[in-house]
């Protein structure tokens, strides 16, 4: 929807968080002495003086469907889930919702845009992606979910050559955009409790490849659920394929040639290599040399909280990886760090995901220890004890400061301690980048080390 369409209609912002603060700073710009009104928590309004905001209102009450049926267009912050009965009611009146990435994609439909989405993967891929482009000579946009909002970005002067677009699953459920390449890492898993159910979120994940839209889909030949789900789509360029682009044997090969050493990378384990994979994969897709760029991979620097390494304390090896929020991101760092003793921190906010794949895995290939944190904890050690005794020490942990206590005594000299949570922090934390924060002042590290993301915005 273009923002012309917002003159002479009663609008609001639900929520406001960054995609919020873009639309409000985008449509006061545009429309000065519209009214406008907000629906916001109230920590978040704690967060804001608004006392003589020019034609606002600001209501702090959750809203019901007649306050939200009140107006014809309501621009609504991602995480709040468009399946509840106040937003069907209120649809069913006549009230239109609308993204922030909906209205940036109606003005730039004709832009070269590299969309990027998965369960896991999608900000290291699109970084790299960005990295490669640059370094390549083209004027690159990295923006989205990644921390960057669209609409922060809506009329940049040079506009770029490309934009790199990360896309949570909350993004693509009402995807409106034609990309030039649309990646889809993988699927497992996540966020059910926002979609309803697992169908409906591999369904929203997709529509971005939803009639058609993408000139071409880039996709993991190794992610039964995706191929399952895309066969139907006909233009399209697989990675993770020997007929493509492939990590294997501590390399990335490119149609039987071996290309590039991950070890001469910075980006640790056989998750990373899928996500290089994929990032060359849409280079070529975008029709450039992916074979020339690939050198380039040596110089990304990984982004924060993602098997980010912070450090050697006491003979101990500490490894962040708060970003880890689904059981299977917690396996793929188990699997790229199998090189010593290593004892890892899981569990958080319980949203239902199922933990038996993790409890199959650390069988299979047991860490030193496991500390169990957060609302969770219980499930998971459920799923540990299931079928007889664990496989190694679970020690319980009341919070984050006692876990990283107790993994430093189960630990031994030269061992690692690892935080893969594979759970979001909500129940403790505001976000995962908050609690791999916290994990490092705990481990006696500075805690704003390496803390943004480089690349963001247009170079």
């Amino acid at each position: 929807m273009r923002l012309e369409k917002f003159a002479n209609r009663k609008v609001a912002i639900w929520g406001y968080g960054l995609e919020g603060q873009a639309a409000f700073a985008v449509l006061r710009d545009l429309f000065p002495d519209k009214p406008l009104t907000l629906f916001l928590t109230p920590d978040e309004a704690a967060q804001w003086d608004f006392e003589g905001v020019h034609a606002l209102e600001v209501l702090t009450e959750p809203p019901t469907a007649g306050d939200l049926a009140q107006f014809q267009l309501i621009v609504k912050s991602p995480g709040i889930t468009p399946y509840q009965r106040e937003i069907e009611w209120a649809h069913f009146r006549g009230t239109r919702f609308v993204s922030g990435s909906t209205i940036w994609f109606a003005h730039h439909a004709q832009d070269r845009t590299i969309c990027i989405t998965g369960t896991k993967g999608k900000s290291t891929t699109a970084a790299l992606v960005a990295h490669l482009l640059r370094r390549g000579g083209h004027r690159t946009a990295l923006a989205g979910n990644i921390g960057k909002p669209l609409l922060e970005l809506l009329t940049p002067v040079p506009p770029p050559d490309w934009w790199v677009i990360e896309l949570s699953s909350y993004q693509t459920a009402d995807f409106a955009g034609v990309p030039a390449v649309a990646v889809v890492l993988n699927l497992y898993p996540e966020h059910l409790q926002w979609h309803g159910s697992e169908d409906r979120y591999y369904a929203d994940k997709l529509k971005m490849l939803a009639d058609g839209n993408a000139d071409v889909a880039v996709l993991n030949a190794a992610s039964a659920p995706l191929i399952e789900r895309t066969a139907d789509v006909e233009r399209k360029l697989l990675f993770n394929h020997a007929d493509g682009w492939q990590g294997r044997d501590g390399a990335i090969w490119y149609r039987g040639e071996r290309v590039l050493n991950l070890a001469d990378t910075r980006l640790l384990g056989s998750h990373n290599a899928e996500n290089i994979c994929a990032a060359l994969s849409a280079i070529e897709a975008a029709g450039l040399d992916a074979r020339a760029l690939a050198k380039h991979v040596t110089t990304f620097v990984p982004l924060p909280h993602r098997l980010q390494r912070l450090g050697h304390r006491g003979g101990i090896d500490y490894v962040d990886d708060s970003i880890a929020t689904t059981p299977h991101a917690t396996i793929a760092a188990l699997e790229s760090l199998t090189d010593r003793p290593t004892t890892v921190l899981v569990g958080g906010y319980d949203r239902g995901l199922p933990w038996e794949a993790f409890a199959t895995h650390v069988r299979l290939q047991p860490p030193q220890a496991i500390v169990l944190m957060g609302q969770n904890a219980p499930r998971i050690r459920e799923a540990l004890e299931r079928g007889g005794t664990p496989p190694c020490v679970l020690l319980p942990a009341a919070d984050l400061a006692e876990a990283v206590h107790l993994a430093q005594q189960a630990t031994p000299a030269g061992g690692r301690i690892l935080l893969s949570p594979g759970a979001p922090s909500f129940d403790a934390f505001r976000d995962y980048a908050e609690r791999g924060r916290a994990f490092a002042r705990l481990a006696g590290f500075s805690d704003t080390q390496d803390e943004a993301i480089a690349g963001l915005g247009i170079a």
